[in-house]
């Protein structure tokens, strides 16, 4: 065992860990950040518990799908398949959520996301497959089997038609009356720091659904098992350096074999979740793109998975002021954008980047002249914001991410010399 912690050794010691208090901290500011943009800007709807809400049930199938591209590549396999995956999930909790039960449709979106993952780890792992060609391999036969398949399943079925599910059962939510309706007081006096404080935990405690609450502690569990216990630590030091866990007596074609299909799983329930949570329907399509943008925000947490919730809050965030309020509320948001700009600028000021100086401050002084000379996000370009969030972040702050040594190279059982 410690010969096998020495492996991951140095990743531990280069990882820069954010204490608890430090979380607070920044939490806290980022809350008197957007009280005052609110009162700025008057744009109400920037964090209200309505748009906390919506940004939650975004963030969740983000989340989960960069949560199994984070056990997937811990273990050294790059998992582009994870849109696939995505899609055998809604499917699965469309006909099983349908036909039988929400739940056993949890179970279905499940379990057919794993199989997307077993197809996977079987080209890759025992085959030896390119991991970006397998992926890719997988989102498009899992594009056309869905479609075959939901064309079966529900072609003449009421409500139902070749591109999407008849509506599924509801799963059960949780309000807390006691604090929901004082809390909904607060919040419309709109007083500073307060009123957002309140509308902030008025979201979490207003019809959430048990499956929203079981996904977010997937994170935990996560965190915990591969950080915490032997498996997690054999299964990370598959990812850094197979040879020398082999050496050890890691048996890592097990591990990755593993961890590629726990991905799947995961992938699958962020298929699910769309299906059951979000839309209470399967419809062709549904995905639309979010296993990629949660391996964006897989990367943009430095795959770990405190990282990965904050990436994919940011990009559902983003995608919900699209939905809800529009070019006034994204509008609002910009000035947010270019203050937080030129701090990054000032931030590698410090840190003698010249050129990322320069580059920060252009950008923000843009954004901010943006932000004065106009009254509104044109309609056709708010369609847009959560993808240009998506690059910017990644441009932003790709100097700093550390991905597994091994993650992607192929590897064969034996190698180890």
């Amino acid at each position: 065992m410690s010969a096998v912690n020495d492996v991951v050794a140095p990743v531990k010691a280069a990882a820069q860990k954010l204490t608890y208090g430090w979380i607070m901290i920044w939490l806290a500011v980022g809350l008197v950040l957007f009280s005052l943009l609110r009162i700025i800007t008057g744009a109400n709807d920037l964090d209200s518990s309505g748009t906390l809400r919506a940004t939650l049930v975004a963030a969740v199938p983000i989340g989960l799908a960069g949560l199994g591209g984070l056990w997937s590549e811990r273990a050294g396999v790059v998992n582009i398949g994870l849109e696939g995956m995505m899609i055998l999930g809604t499917f699965g909790a469309g006909y099983f959520g349908y036909f039988y039960s929400p739940w056993q449709g949890v179970l279905g979106a499940i379990a057919l996301g794993a199989v997307g993952g077993l197809l996977h780890a079987v080209a890759t792992v025992i085959f030896g497959v390119d991991h970006i060609v397998s992926g890719v391999a997988i989102n498009i036969i899992a594009l056309g089997a869905v479609q075959y398949l939901a064309a079966l399943a529900f072609t003449g079925v009421p409500g139902g038609g070749q591109t999407q599910s008849p509506t599924i059962p509801s799963l059960p939510s949780v309000t807390l009356d006691f604090l929901s309706d004082p809390l909904g007081d607060l919040e419309r006096k709109h007083w500073f720091v307060v009123s957002d404080l309140a509308s902030v935990v008025r979201a979490l405690v207003t019809n959430l659904s048990v499956l929203t609450i079981i996904c977010l502690l997937l994170f935990v569990l996560t965190w915990y098992v591969l950080w915490k216990t032997p498996f997690g630590l054999r299964l990370r030091s598959c990812g850094e350096s197979p040879a020398a866990a082999e050496s050890l007596g890691v048996n890592v074609i097990r591990y990755k074999f593993i961890a590629v299909v726990i991905s799947g799983g995961f992938a699958g329930l962020a298929g699910g979740f769309l299906a059951l949570v979000a839309s209470s329907t399967f419809r062709d399509g549904q995905t639309g793109g979010r296993g990629y943008i949660g391996l964006a925000a897989m990367i943009f947490g430095n795959w770990r998975p405190g990282g990965l919730l904050a990436g994919a809050g940011l990009f559902g965030y983003t995608d919900t002021l699209r939905l809800r309020g529009g070019g006034e509320t994204i509008h609002g948001l910009l000035l947010l954008v270019a203050v937080g700009i030129v701090l990054y600028g000032i931030w590698q000021y410090r840190k003698t980047r010249r050129v990322s100086t320069l580059i920060g401050a252009l950008l923000g002084v843009g954004v901010a002249v943006w932000y004065f000379a106009t009254d509104s996000i044109p309609e056709d370009l708010t369609g847009m914001t959560p993808y240009v969030t998506t690059l910017l972040v990644l441009a932003l702050f790709s100097q700093r991410l550390r991905m597994p040594a091994a993650d992607g190279k192929p590897y064969r059982r034996g190698s180890a010399g």
